[in-house]
């Protein structure tokens, strides 16, 4: 980018921060911004992709699992393993923060700024279908979006929302072991990447943003249990938004503390002396330099809650075995070899899988509330496109499989017709043997149920 354009009173105070290390900094601006993928490993292992793989992954992002650099030249975006929700398309710096959160399978796990979803989608994977993530997002388009690309990666286990951080804190108090806030800020480190967060920058958008961090993160504190971990971060180089805001928190909240962590090569740490009320605790948190890292600008902090109580929620009521549509349980034994676990809710016509003892929705704006099975019209059942994601190719029992690369593959994303001879009924559509949507087969001729709206 051009550092012309870069505020004046921005580079005033990086200068003021970084002394001899100021001019480097500043030169990592003339530099190109890094692209990376991370494979999405709740559907396939890194060295199963890398067989299938169009994209040169030789690079790996270190402190990511399954995580690669690509070249400008290449477009991961527009090819199919994208839409089969095979890989998710991140910055390489932001793929740090989930891996800090140390989610295990089981837990109950909150990412409360989730949108777009590549820390939710991360987070999920590590996961492994086992336990409940609410990804929650406050602006519903972002949050359409956030649930799209969940979607899209095929998880089961996550319900979104689109909820403020206090109407949340009311319903959930002492409720989740993990909570990750990467919290909306000024954006200077995302400067090289997107000129209008340049456009954006004033030093009262700073103070605003360190202001809303404040209630957020007092917020999260509240819907963390005892010995609960909390992951903040965000994408910027001011102190009053980082180490700032970290200090401000524990003064509010004497139970939080900071943890130390093993950084990742080339992470720097905080800095004590940029906020002149921060205890040298705060040098325990990272920070993430583009000149000392393939990356942007991020500033990271690991907090751990050490009292309080573990919160319970009212529960939701699920389908009874006799309750679940008896067109459903017909279309599940001609469609799968092995039928998805877990609890089903309705709503209206449509049926959801949802999480092991799910909470109530009862007054919560609902984007997801779990994995979309299908449609329950008058006398048949019509399954949904996200069930044919969610599934692993050896739990289907009528599928098309066909090559990224081939005609019938560019035609069933247009929206045509396929002649596959095969089994009457519900197919899925594969590319290179993943999931990527529905069919319906009659005498040979596949009518598409690829979405309109994902539709080339």
């Amino acid at each position: 980018m051009n550092k012309d354009k870069l505020p004046e009173a921005f580079l005033k105070r990086m200068k003021e921060m970084l002394g001899d290390e100021y001019e480097r900094f500043l030169a990592s601006y003339d530099e190109e911004r890094l692209q990376a993928l991370r494979i999405n490993l709740s559907k396939i292992s890194v060295d199963e992709y890398l067989t299938i793989s169009p994209f040169n992954l030789s690079k790996k992002v270190p402190w990511a699992e399954g995580a690669f650099y690509y070249s400008a030249e290449e477009r991961p975006g527009k090819h199919p393993h994208h839409e089969a929700g095979l890989y998710y398309i991140q910055e390489p710096s932001a793929m740090a923060v989930a891996e800090f959160l140390d989610v295990k399978p089981g837990e109950k796990v909150l990412d409360l700024c989730a949108a777009p979803g590549g820390k939710t989608t991360q987070t999920a994977a590590k996961m492994a279908g086992k336990g409940l993530l609410v990804a929650n997002e406050i602006v519903p388009s972002r949050a359409k979006i956030l649930s799209q690309n969940v979607e899209r990666l095929g998880f089961a286990n996550v319900v979104v929302l689109n909820e403020g951080p206090d109407k949340l804190a009311e319903r959930f108090e002492g409720y989740f072991d993990k909570i990750i806030v990467d919290a909306p800020c000024s954006g200077e480190g995302m400067f090289r990447k997107d000129e209008t967060a340049v456009a954006e920058w004033s030093e009262d958008n700073v103070h605003m943003c360190a202001e809303r961090q404040d209630f957020i993160l007092d917020c999260a504190v509240q819907m963390l249990k005892e010995g609960g971990r909390m992951v903040y971060s965000t994408c910027t180089f001011a102190p009053e938004e980082n180490e700032g805001s970290v200090q401000r928190l524990i003064n509010r909240n004497p139970d939080i503390e900071i943890e130390k962590v093993e950084h990742f090569d080339g992470f720097g740490q905080g800095n004590a002396d940029w906020w002149e009320e921060a205890d040298p605790a705060v040098e325990a948190t990272m920070r993430l330099w583009p000149h000392k890292i393939e990356g942007e600008g991020h500033f990271v902090a690991v907090l751990r809650k050490n009292a309080g109580y573990e919160g319970k929620v009212a529960l939701a009521k699920t389908l009874t075995a006799k309750n679940i549509p008896a067109d459903y349980i017909q279309f599940a034994k001609e469609f799968f070899t092995e039928e998805p676990k877990g609890e089903y809710m309705m709503f209206g016509e449509q049926l959801y899988l949802v999480p092991a003892e799910m909470f109530s929705l009862d007054k919560l704006k609902v984007v997801r509330p779990g994995l979309h099975i299908g449609t329950v019209k008058k006398n048949r059942f019509e399954p949904a496109h996200a069930l044919a994601l969610a599934m692993k190719p050896e739990q289907l029992r009528n599928t098309v499989n066909l090559t990224s690369d081939s005609p019938e593959l560019a035609a069933y994303l247009r929206g045509e017709t396929l002649n596959v001879n095969g089994e009457n009924g519900w197919c899925v559509i594969m590319v290179d043997g993943y999931p990527l949507g529905l069919g319906k087969r009659v005498n040979g001729v596949v009518k598409n149920h690829y979405p309109k709206g994902l539709r080339l």
